[in-house]
């Protein structure tokens, strides 16, 4: 076997989003000897990722941000880093927004393309409105449709896309092992804050419009009325970030909400929790929802959560079109879970572990590589 085949990966940034977790899931997975993995990036910044990705093998390239203005240069960008990157010849787009013109791009140039739907809506606004006209014409484009769930496949690609043999859903895997239910080290997370007498809700996800921060903030506040030890950890960054503490301060919670800003070590201050909230407005899965049951939590979701991500017991709806108050009542109505072990392996059964999700992935790749005459 000769050098390991290189798939470019293409996103905005390299942070601690969804779809960024659940491709390092994978990467770290897979067989790099076989299949590796380089990324291609709309931003100078350094992202979350970055160090771990040099490590791990794999190259990082920067395009500039599209504005709409500069698209005959983005054009031109990616016309030229394709043609002096002979290298690539499958290319994997996350970002949805331009993937009609990079994934034109590359297909010109001989690549086989994958459009991947992470998400079910583009929010609201004027930049919503752009970006759903441009993402229209990649059903035309992309050889491959891949989606988080068949809501997130329906939504970007339409019913005669996913009911075809080129759509593929790609379960959001997570390292199960990692969030398996440990009772030392919940005692442990639990001395280390000082919440030993505490009952901890949790929260993970990027401060933006989409996560409804705002909403479990009003939310916590009528759980505070009703039981004086509850906090509330919120873990992530964002633009919105400064609003929701603007939000907490008014509410006089600062000393209930606590802001972790982005972790690394998310699985083990889930073991800590004892309620994960996760209020989206849209998600394409919401794969810290399966952490979440991992981990064995009470899950209290929207109903904007694709029923992919039911999984267990734990698993609890609730409508945006109730007031806090009452998602506040039934929150405490919900009955503790009293063993906590046990979830992981559910998760397992279900198909969201990582090692068999890498596999298929890894697979997947070789076989577009076989078809196209590759020597592998």
């Amino acid at each position: 076997m000769g050098e390991a085949i290189r798939i470019l990966h293409v996103f905005g940034e390299l942070n601690r989003g969804g779809a960024e977790t659940m491709v390092m899931n994978i990467y770290r997975n897979i067989d790099r000897n076989r299949v590796q993995f380089d990324f291609i990036v709309h931003t100078k910044k350094k992202g979350s990722y970055e160090e771990e990705i040099h490590q791990l093998g794999g190259n990082i390239y920067r395009v500039p941000k599209y504005e709409g203005y500069n698209h005959i240069d983005y054009k031109k960008k990616w016309e030229l880093f394709l043609q002096s990157h002979d290298e690539f010849k499958i290319i994997h787009g996350h970002v949805r927004s331009t993937a009609s013109i990079y994934l034109k791009v590359a297909k010109k140039q001989g690549l086989i393309t994958i459009a991947h739907s992470h998400s079910t809506s583009n929010g609201s606004g004027l930049t919503a409105i752009v970006k759903d006209i441009f993402q229209k014409p990649i059903k035309k484009i992309a050889d491959y449709f891949f989606a988080a769930s068949a809501a997130s496949g329906k939504w970007l690609f339409g019913d005669e896309i996913i009911e075809s043999n080129n759509f593929f859903i790609v379960k959001n895997a997570i390292q199960t092992t990692d969030f398996s239910f440990d009772v030392d080290l919940r005692k442990q997370i639990r001395d280390k804050y000082k919440v030993s007498d505490s009952l901890v809700f949790g929260h993970v996800g990027r401060f933006t419009e989409a996560k409804n921060h705002e909403f479990l903030i009003q939310v916590f506040n009528e759980v505070k009325d009703k039981n004086s030890q509850a906090l509330l950890w919120l873990i992530g960054v964002g633009e919105l970030e400064n609003r929701v503490k603007k939000l907490v301060a008014e509410l006089e919670l600062e000393g209930s909400v606590f802001f972790f800003e982005e972790r690394t070590d998310v699985n083990e201050l889930m073991q800590a929790m004892d309620i994960f909230i996760f209020p989206s407005i849209f998600e394409g899965l919401g794969i810290v929802a399966i952490e979440a049951q991992a981990s064995g939590l009470l899950t209290i979701v929207s109903e904007s959560i694709p029923e992919e991500a039911n999984i267990t017991d734990l698993f609890k709806r609730l409508s945006l079109n109730d007031a806090p108050q009452k998602w506040a009542k039934r929150i405490l109505e919900f009955e503790s879970i009293q063993n906590r072990e046990g979830y992981s392996t559910e998760i397992v059964n279900a198909g969201f572990d990582i090692e068999n999700v890498a596999q298929k992935i890894e697979g997947f790749y070789l076989e577009c590589y076989s078809d196209l005459g590759e020597k592998i």
